[in-house]
């Protein structure tokens, strides 16, 4: 299971860095994860107050091969081209780096037009420092209003099993080739056939809810966080994991 992410075939399933650090343990955390077959690891600016982004940045420096690392900036403050170009010489820095392959606009926010915010970034992957451009928490209408400004590769909003809010985004995602990226993938109690879903499977819950997220669109790739080589594996693990109908229907 795999889908294509600023030019690299990836795993369809990701990993989220808003708890890294810039330790020796998380360190070895990330090569270890991308030697268990990681192809995306998702990071912002905001993330840990910058360590997310050094993190990976002093482990995975020179970039392996087959990886792709995405970031975010305009999460706080006006989102306005002089922040977001701030932000993204800072990234560009933590992740040492001379070129970021998706960058999201992390937040749409009230003091800045999107498109004048959306600007700022294209002028970034104009100049080649930024391959594909992405959008956070947005709807159906934002991510049209953004394709109007720049060529959008991904969308990233809150959903799983039990939040379905964005529905109409992940259709829309995938009948206009767009990769749908869930945050808090896991996050939430599913229906009660999760469980016994997952007894009988003899997989973890979280195992068959990452699985109701692949079955969901071709274009998913969930991001579930976390700083445990065992649990990455375990995640990584669900890309085996097939629903029957029968199973993905009692999931709802």
């Amino acid at each position: 299971m795999t889908l294509t992410v600023a030019g690299t075939e990836v795993a369809r399933i990701g990993l989220g860095t808003n708890r890294l650090g810039s330790t020796p343990e998380h360190h070895a955390f990330l090569r270890e994860a991308v030697e268990a077959g990681l192809g995306l690891i998702d990071t912002a600016h905001s993330y840990s107050g910058g360590d997310s982004e050094r993190a990976i940045g002093e482990a995975l420096s020179p970039k392996p091969d087959g990886l792709v690392v995405a970031t975010k900036g305009g999460y706080s403050g006006s989102g306005s081209p002089e922040e977001l170009r701030a932000q993204i010489e800072q990234s560009l820095e933590r992740l040492r780096t001379d070129v970021i392959d998706l960058y999201y606009l992390h937040r749409v926010l009230a003091e800045t037009p999107l498109e004048v915010s959306l600007g700022a970034i294209a002028e970034y992957r104009d100049a080649g420092k930024i391959k594909e451009v992405g959008i956070s928490a947005v709807d159906v209408g934002q991510v049209e209003a953004a394709r109007e400004v720049v060529s959008i590769a991904a969308v990233q909003n809150h959903y799983n099993v039990a939040e379905r809010r964005y529905d109409d985004v992940v259709d829309y995602c995938e009948e206009n080739g767009i990769v749908f990226v869930p945050y808090y993938p896991l996050k939430g109690d599913g229906p009660p056939a999760l469980a016994q879903i997952a007894e009988r499977r003899g997989a973890t819950p979280e195992q068959i809810a990452l699985a109701w997220l692949l079955r969901r669109s071709p274009a998913m790739l969930p991001i579930p966080g976390t700083t445990s080589i065992e649990h990455l594996r375990e995640n990584l693990a669900a890309l085996e994991l097939e629903l029957t109908d029968d199973e993905f229907e009692a999931l709802g």
